[in-house]
Formats: C-alpha cells, sequence, structure tokens
C-alpha cells in the first residue's frame, strides 16, 4: 500500500521535461476509480524517488491545514524538496494560464481508494514551503492574484 498522486492539466507539455530524481511524471497511469474524478483531459501518475508517490510531504489530519516543516513533525529532506518541485511546476503551468487539479489518493488492497474530499487551493494565499497534500483529497489549483 502506498500514496498514489494523479494530476490532470489543459497543458498539452509534456511534464517528464520537468522529471528529476525527486518527482518523475509519467502518463501511464495506475488503474484506480479515482482517475475518472480529474477534470482534465492531459492527465499524469507522479512518482517520487521511491517509485510510487510516497515520497511528497502527506499528512492525514487536514485540520493542520498547510504549514511549514515543524520541529515537533520531522519530515525527510527529500520529501520537502520533492514537494517544492511539484508546487514549482503546478505554479508554472498556472501562470501560463492553465488549469490543474490532483488527487492524492491511499491505495488500498485491491486497487481501491477513499473517495477524495475536494479541496481549493489558492496558490496566492499558501506558500511553497507551506504546501503539503492530504491523503484522499482532491485538489483544484487556483491562483486568485
Amino acid at each position: 500500500m502506498c500514496y498514489l498522486l494523479l494530476l490532470s492539466t489543459s497543458s498539452q507539455d509534456d511534464l517528464t521535461q520537468y522529471n528529476s530524481e525527486l518527482l518523475k511524471f509519467s502518463s501511464k497511469l495506475p488503474a484506480l476509480p479515482d482517475i475518472g474524478k480529474l477534470k482534465y483531459k492531459h492527465q499524469w501518475y507522479i512518482g517520487s524517488k521511491s517509485g510510487c508517490s510516497c515520497t511528497f510531504r502527506h499528512l492525514y489530519s487536514v485540520e493542520l491545514g498547510f504549514g511549514e516543516p515543524e520541529d515537533w513533525n520531522p519530515e525527510e529532506p527529500d520529501e520537502v524538496a520533492a514537494t517544492l518541485q511539484l508546487i514549482k511546476v503546478i505554479r508554472d503551468l498556472i501562470s501560463h494560464g492553465e488549469q490543474i487539479d490532483c488527487i492524492d489518493s491511499w491505495e488500498h488492497q485491491g486497487g481501491q481508494s477513499a473517495c477524495p474530499v475536494e479541496r481549493v487551493v489558492d496558490l496566492s494565499q499558501t506558500s511553497d514551503m507551506q504546501f503539503r497534500l492530504f491523503e484522499n483529497h482532491h485538489f483544484i489549483f487556483c491562483d486568485f492574484v
């Protein structure tokens, strides 16, 4: 069992151009029911250095919201760096007028995942260091600036 991060966008760009040691875009999508909830035509699986999507900043407790890394909740430097790379790609696409959403799922046995909760993310209100993913959430990205 692991995290699976799916992204869709209106952009026709090949997102593999952003691939690095910590961030990997692939057009080969895992077979999950959540794929049908993605809003845009161009869809991507986002892997991390672990191969799955586990090595990003994830938080189960949405009540804590977005926030910078804290001493009381240690995070691996690679998780922070990978998440910073991901949010940079998202911001770049948004700044070029593209639309983006993404689903952070926890893969359960049998390929099933929980129904994701939709959450609008106003990037003008969230810094790169504050951004993190919430398990079983469907993020709709915008920038109201």
